[in-house]
């Protein structure tokens, strides 16, 4: 139990409970624009930022952000070539992050190892720097969202009534893509790339089981990572688990309960 004062815990305590907000903030909305998979795109893009990052010895999360903001402006600019088939551009972007990856990776091979904990997370390791740019990245989706969350709420039920109402359906659609970018980027170093996803549609998933309209299932995915995130870490610590996949299991494992539950009820 002494590991949960260490100085180390505290800070993967803090950037877990700030993505466990920010996750299934932006979660909500790409589940509900069938979006889903974008979260694995963008990962897979940030980790060709990150060994970039470590092949030319800039800072790792920095250069992975920055590749996924570009990312996002990519598939959007796809999305709006390919009308008919959005999800073309969600797999074309996430074959050219793997393709670079892989580049990095051989020409980096001394790195390999540093490049491995993003790709399953290594929340122990945060430092203050990291927490900085999750605090910072946590405030401008907390305020965007606020700010527009009744234009996002239309725009992921009917974009085309959102653009018959003199919404800006493009600049919504880029400012979605680019705040998924951001957290990913910064979540990848607390559950890895490899589970980002999850964090973003698993708590939602949830919530809209048992959510009674769309402002309580906000409410609920953000009430819910959170206690995913906190019980996770907590039994990661004790038993020397992996954390990242104990927040992901744990998540799941919810919504196993609640599907069973919710069938109990209605049966």
């Amino acid at each position: 139990m002494d590991i949960m004062l260490s100085d180390f815990f505290q800070r993967a305590l803090a950037g877990g409970i700030l993505i466990g907000i920010t996750a299934p903030l932006i979660g909500i909305f790409l589940v509900l624009r069938r979006l889903s998979m974008i979260g694995d795109t963008l990962a897979h893009v940030t980790i060709a930022g990150v060994a970039l990052g470590f092949l030319i010895e800039v800072y790792p999360l920095g250069a992975g952000l920055v590749f996924a903001v570009l990312a996002s402006f990519a598939i959007e600019k796809l999305r709006k070539a390919y009308k008919s088939y959005a999800e073309l551009s969600i797999a074309i972007i996430m074959s050219g992050g793997v393709a670079l990856a892989s580049l990095f990776f051989t020409l980096g091979m001394g790195y390999n190892t540093d490049v491995m904990s993003y790709l399953f997370g290594s929340i122990y390791t945060l430092d203050t720097q990291d927490l900085y740019v999750v605090g910072a990245v946590t405030l401008v989706v907390a305020v965007v969202v606020a700010l527009f969350f009744k234009e996002f709420f239309l725009l992921s039920f009917e974009e085309d009534a959102a653009s018959v109402n003199g919404l800006p359906v493009r600049m919504l659609n880029m400012l979605i893509t680019i705040l998924t970018a951001l957290v990913i980027s910064t979540a990848i170093k607390i559950v890895g790339a490899l589970l980002v996803s999850a964090l973003l549609t698993i708590p939602v998933a949830i919530s809209l089981l048992i959510a009674r309209s769309f402002k309580s299932s906000v409410i609920l995915s953000v009430v819910i990572s959170e206690i995913a995130v906190i019980i996770g870490l907590v039994i990661a610590g004790i038993w020397n688990l992996a954390p990242g996949a104990t927040i992901v299991l744990l998540l799941i494992a919810l919504l196993v309960l609640t599907m069973a539950g919710k069938k109990g009820f209605s049966s």
